[in-house]
């Protein structure tokens, strides 16, 4: 990876204490659910890129837009009850933006387009709320209050028929702007950058005179998988760039999918569950029959290129009690090797990780990204055992 490449990755360390301080944790993607990394979460150093974070888990709950920057004490900064437990990476668009926003739930009623910034959607269009939107292109910023005030809400492009389904129905959506490069600060000396800061109930926005340009290395570095609703890339499809925790709501039904860029695990069950597989660059025209799947794909999770060192501790038992053993590098067997039958927790210090229930990388699979794995159990791998190990690496991609 060129270092344009690298600069252009989003980077978010989130630190269990207020002020940077106790165990941390670094995500260059989506995280459904913080818990499995600290126990708690009270400040972030925002270094690159832009993110989403969520009080609740599954990107639930009230949600707060972060640009590069540091968060000492959000709790006290953005009146937040609860720290953060999910956090969603907004990807850099260097395209147009488009959305269509409609009267009604399923698309029904009073219809408009937008390509641009509304203050007041009361004041412009003569609607006191809209149900449901079509995101096309772009990723939008909703907010409850005219003039982008009151709690808001990150839309990525995909089709949103029901708020109310959605868990909005105490929502109702007065104003929307576009989150545009400009929000990204993309580590460029000569870029003239402003700043965005969102508190709850206000919103700070100042422009600088010239936007940064994207290089094409650092765009060529992102990841990116088509799904497809039917077989050999035909019906609907969808385009994603991060983690995508429920296909359905883009998608009735996933039976191909084209990876472009990067490296992807794909889950039969929504929230990253159920049996996984681990797909690289290339066409996939019915998996489910290509991979033993027994049902179609529901959630998936864009795996990071790193550029590093690789490290990770296995441990006998759980809570990281027992015989333990660090490894560098592959290991086909870990019978053979370590005189263990198998092992019940880990700790994955550096790079990223593919689990396998049987010896010589083979049998279904588990993605192990950096990260504290207490109890393979209570993470739902009660019937699994993992038996060798495979770094994910640059060549993989």
């Amino acid at each position: 990876m060129t270092s344009s490449g690298m600069n252009m990755m989003s980077k978010i360390t989130f630190y269990e204490d207020r002020n940077f301080q106790g165990r941390s944790y670094e995500c260059m993607s989506d995280c459904p659910d913080m818990s499995s990394y600290l126990n708690r979460c009270h400040s972030c150093r925002v270094e690159r890129g832009c993110f989403m974070v969520y009080d609740r888990t599954n990107f639930m709950g009230n949600q707060y837009f972060l640009r590069r920057g540091e968060y000492s004490d959000y709790m006290s900064m953005m009146g937040m009850s609860d720290c953060i437990k999910s956090c969603r990476m907004i990807p850099m668009h260097r395209g147009s933006y488009r959305i269509r926003i409609y009267e009604r739930e399923q698309f029904q009623g009073q219809m408009h387009e937008l390509m641009e910034d509304c203050e007041n959607v009361m004041e412009r269009f003569s609607m006191s709320n809209f149900m449901s939107c079509n995101v096309m292109e772009g990723h939008w910023l909703m907010y409850e209050q005219p003039h982008f005030r009151g709690r808001m809400m990150y839309m990525r492009p995909g089709e949103y028929r029901s708020f109310m389904s959605m868990g909005m129905s105490s929502m109702r959506f007065m104003s929307m702007r576009r989150i545009m490069d400009s929000s990204v600060n993309v580590d460029n000396p000569q870029c003239s950058m402003g700043f965005y800061v969102m508190l709850l109930g206000q919103a700070v926005f100042t422009m600088g005179p010239s936007a940064c340009q994207m290089t094409s290395s650092g765009m060529n570095m992102m990841s990116k998988i088509t799904f497809y609703e039917d077989r050999n890339f035909q019906g609907r499809s969808y385009e994603c760039m991060s983690d995508c925790p429920d296909m359905s709501s883009y998608l009735n039904r996933c039976h191909s999918c084209r990876v472009e860029r990067g490296c992807f695990m794909v889950y039969d069950r929504t929230n990253f569950m159920g049996n996984q597989y681990f797909l690289r660059r290339g066409e996939y025209s019915d998996y489910m029959s290509m991979m033993g799947m027994s049902d179609c794909i529901k959630s998936c999770r864009m795996i990071p290129m790193h550029r590093g060192s690789y490290r990770i501790r296995i441990y006998e038992r759980e809570q990281f009690q027992g015989q333990m053993h660090e490894l560098m590098e592959d290991c086909e067997n870990v019978m053979e090797r370590f005189s263990m039958s198998n092992f019940m927790s880990c700790n994955v210090m550096e790079g990223h990780w593919l689990m396998y229930e049987q010896p010589h990388f083979r049998g279904r699979m588990m993605y192990m990204r950096p990260g504290e794995y207490r109890s393979f159990m209570s993470m739902g791998m009660s019937s699994m055992r993992f038996m060798s190990m495979r770094r994910i690496m640059d060549s993989c991609y």
